[in-house]
This record gives structure tokens, sequence and C-alpha cells, in this order.
């Protein structure tokens, strides 16, 4: 995946002292919709997003948003892995991400059973967090990143596999048909490959699996050489570019992933201008609108920033300079 890379210095470097400082906001925009907010007026504010194409989208959109509305931004998107974006939140390092509801719920929170509406995956994790940690979740959008596995049509044509049920027997009964490729998280989180295999039964021991990086994943599962199976996020952009087919989680194992935003408690109360700003944002961003965002980097190879600025133009909110 491409990110938007400024002067030499990476700014998301981890070091002993933790995250070091963020860089400038790569790209100049003015007032549209969202106006100069006088509270914020050179409100320093440091934005985190992690390391893959939907969340450096996620992050510019905030960026750009509160550029425009006068606060002094900082960008520190492309940090790598859940946890050390987490870890900055809690540390004060970054002000504000997007967050997904499933990844608070079972990764941050340590629960294993997901909450099957999305309104109440959404509550349930944003009062949990709140009493625990001190963390803000609000202005969630209806667009749901939940991990999914795919399959190419033929694929598909060729094992009569729709459903995971489906794929559970295809290994079980035929192993090396069922060739998977899995990012490096999706294989260890528990709402990945080792929850996903409880739930449905499958034996670890028998599944041909290749830990790859999540960007391999896509073009290999439609290739069908290196493997015919691949786990991805379910609003990448690259899925309907390559026909990709996704298996329907029939058991409905896969928790709602909603993009919410995050803040500390201590942030938000001081600048609760910041949720308002966002709220249009977040309510336009759909499972459509952000495919086609993710697919414009990942397929037509822009850059993420662009592909984020020009977006807030279109819909109003700010203005290019």
């Amino acid at each position: 995946m491409r990110a938007w890379v400024l002067g030499v210095a990476a700014v998301f470097v981890l070091s002993a002292c933790g995250l070091q400082s963020g860089s400038a906001v790569p790209l100049r925009v003015g007032p549209g919709s969202i106006r100069p907010v006088p509270e914020l007026d050179g409100v320093s504010i440091t934005v985190g997003s992690k390391d893959f194409t939907e969340q450096n989208i996620l992050g510019y959109l905030i960026e750009f948003a509160l550029s425009a509305a006068g606060a002094q931004v900082r960008d520190l998107t492309n940090i790598q892995g859940s946890n050390s974006v987490r870890d900055a939140q809690l540390h004060g390092q970054i002000d504000i991400s997007y967050e997904y509801t499933g990844t608070g719920w079972i990764n941050y929170l340590g629960n294993e059973t997901p909450v099957p509406d999305e309104v109440g995956q959404f509550e349930a994790v944003r009062d949990a967090d709140l009493a625990a940690h001190g963390i803000v979740w609000t202005d969630m959008a209806p667009m749901n990143n939940t991990y999914a596995l795919v399959m190419s049509a033929n694929t598909a044509k060729e094992t009569g596999v729709v459903t995971l049920s489906d794929y559970a027997r295809l290994i079980a009964t035929d192993p090396a048909a069922a060739a998977t490729c899995v990012g490096t998280e999706f294989n260890v989180r528990q709402d990945g490959y080792p929850g996903m295999a409880r739930k449905y039964g499958i034996d670890t021991g028998k599944v041909h699996k290749q830990i790859v990086q999540d960007a391999v994943v896509y073009q290999a599962t439609a290739d069908a050489k290196q493997c015919r199976f691949g786990s991805v996020a379910a609003t990448d952009g690259r899925i309907p570019a390559l026909g990709l087919v996704l298996l329907k989680d029939d058991l409905g194992f896969f928790p709602k992933y909603n993009a919410a935003l995050v803040m500390r408690k201590s942030f938000a109360d001081a600048h609760p201008q910041v949720a308002d700003i966002m709220a249009p944002i977040s309510k336009k961003l759909t499972n459509e609108a952000i495919t086609e965002l993710n697919r414009q980097v990942d397929v037509d190879g822009r850059e993420p920033a662009e592909v984020a600025r020009d977006w807030m133009v279109a819909e109003g909110f700010v203005t290019a300079r």
C-alpha cells in the first residue's frame, strides 16, 4: 500500500520514548461548509491512523476537516499496527483517530462475543471503553469494515463454496483445495482466523495456510495459484476491482467494524467542537463511499491524501488551495 511521504524523516517511527512528533498536513485546504471555529483557532491537534489504505484515508479526512476549522493539525498517520495506535492514544501522543467498533470490543476490551447489532456494538464499546480507559467513542459511520474471506469467481464455481461453513467442510474433506492466504494480524487476532476456526469447527492442523502481507492477499487469491481463499477487509476497493467473491459468514462470527471517532475524554471535553465538525463527515462514510476511495488508492495508484482531499472538496466540506 502507498503512504504519503513527507520529508526525509518517518514521522511515525517508534522509539524508546514512544512515537515521535508528527509532521505537517500534506495538503492545504480552506473552509467550505466547515467554517473556522474560534475555539479551535491555533489549537494543536495530532491525528493518528494505522498503516493501511483505509486508515490513512480516514486520518486525512480528520486532518483536512480540523485544518479547515482553524486547528494546528499534526499528521501522525500510518502507525504500524492496531496496538501501537491504541497505546499512542492512551498515552496522549495522538489526540484523535478513527477506530473500528469490533477492534475495540474484542482486541482492546478483551470480549469474546460480539454484539450482533451495529448500534448495539457501538454503544457497548463506547460505554465500556469510557468506563475502563477514559476513551470517548463518537460519530459512528455506517461503513462496516468487517473481516471476511474471499475467493475468485472460478474458485466459487469449482468448489461450490458459498459460506464459511462450506469452506470448513472443504478443509475437512480436501485441505489442499482450500489453500488460504491470511494477513499477519488476521492470523493471530481472536476476531480473525483463530476465533473463526473455533466457531466453524475448523481443524487448524489441516489448513494449508500461508501468512503474507495484507496487500498480497488480494491478487494472490484472484490468481488462485498461491491460494484459493484469502482474508480481507470487506470495504477494500480491490475486492470489486479483482472480481473477488465474499464468503457468507453464515454463523455470524465476525463482529461489526463500524468506524467511529475515538478521543481521550480530557481532549473531547476540552474541544467539544471536534465531534460536531466530524459528525456530517462520518454520516457520509458508507461502505460504497469508502470502498471507492480505497479503490482509487489501491487500484488507480493515487495517494491517500489526495483521494481524501478531493472527496472532502467534492462533498463541499472544504476547498482546495
